[in-house]
């Protein structure tokens, strides 16, 4: 089974890269070079991003702020450039940590599953969104996300058992909440945090997790991003640096570095990422009135 999983992520991963390079040889024809080269900023973003992701301080939150602060991508379109351009990585890191950390592969297909069938929903959704109602729920998932982090930084979140598998009523709420989960990833909510509190209060082992969590991003980020292009939700510059510096970053960190002291770093990205979500919000005031 976990065979027919790598099978199917890869073809996945394929339709992506598909879509994607068909998206990069339409803009080349239509606007020349200049408007599908990332900057070196752009690639930077992509390399720490992921760098520090697989690592556990996760990469949409981050992203986000830089993005806000820089003024690099409209507001409307940050949800589908997070999830485009850091699907590759994303995909990177499944395969390493499905391959080596042990799960029931039973739960492991079917929470996957329910967060692809929410990543569907919830790109349909962001896709058509108004600009207004995206810096909402973004500024919203900000402020979810710098909890998060809080939650990290004071050992305020669940410990979790020893189980690597769920069944009965703990399987139905783990897929009911993975599909919450994988619909609001589409908003810009990072799913990995969410996700472990989730399978850590149902009982699952933590490290146990960490193959849920890449597993079901790995393959509703791919599925979600095909829409975000074909809508052109989405920044195909920055869409392209994350991806190529992540891909990168994503086996350094795994292979070479595999752990680092945390903690300053944790709250430099709260700090950060609050900012950005007041100013999310306040772009959402002043687009109301």
């Amino acid at each position: 089974m976990k065979l027919a999983l790598f099978v199917g992520l890869g073809i996945v991963c394929a339709v992506y890269v598909g879509v994607l390079v068909s998206a990069v040889l339409r803009a080349r024809r239509d606007g020349g070079d200049t408007r599908v080269a990332p900057s070196l900023f752009e690639l930077a973003l992509g390399f720490v991003t992921c760098f520090f992701d697989t690592l556990g301080i996760g990469s949409f939150a981050p992203t986000t702020a830089a993005l806000k602060l820089r003024h690099l991508v409209p507001d409307e379109k940050i949800p589908g450039t997070l999830n485009v351009g850091h699907t590759l990585p994303t995909v990177a890191q499944a395969f390493i940590f499905i391959a080596v950390v042990a799960v029931d592969l039973k739960t492991l297909v079917l929470m996957i599953g329910a967060a692809v069938l929410g990543s569907w929903f919830g790109a349909g959704f962001v896709a058509g969104a108004p600009r207004r109602k995206i810096q909402i729920g973004m500024g919203f998932a900000l402020l979810a996300a710098a909890a998060l982090f809080l939650m990290k930084i004071y050992d305020l979140a669940p410990a979790g058992g020893e189980a690597q598998g769920l069944a009965g009523w703990k399987l139905w709420a783990g897929l009911g909440g993975n599909f919450v989960l994988g619909a609001l990833m589409e908003v810009g909510v990072g799913l990995y945090a969410p996700c472990m509190i989730l399978v850590s209060l149902l009982g699952m082992s933590p490290l146990s997790a960490f193959p849920i969590m890449m597993g079901s991003c790995a393959f509703l980020m791919p599925v979600g991003s095909v829409r975000f292009i074909r809508s052109q939700c989405y920044s195909l510059r920055t869409t392209l640096g994350l991806g190529l510096a992540g891909v990168p970053a994503v086996l350094i960190a795994a292979f070479l570095v595999k752990s680092l002291p945390l903690g300053a770093l944790r709250w430099l990205v709260v700090v950060v990422v609050l900012y950005a979500a007041l100013s999310m919000l306040r772009s959402a005031a002043v687009e109301a009135r």
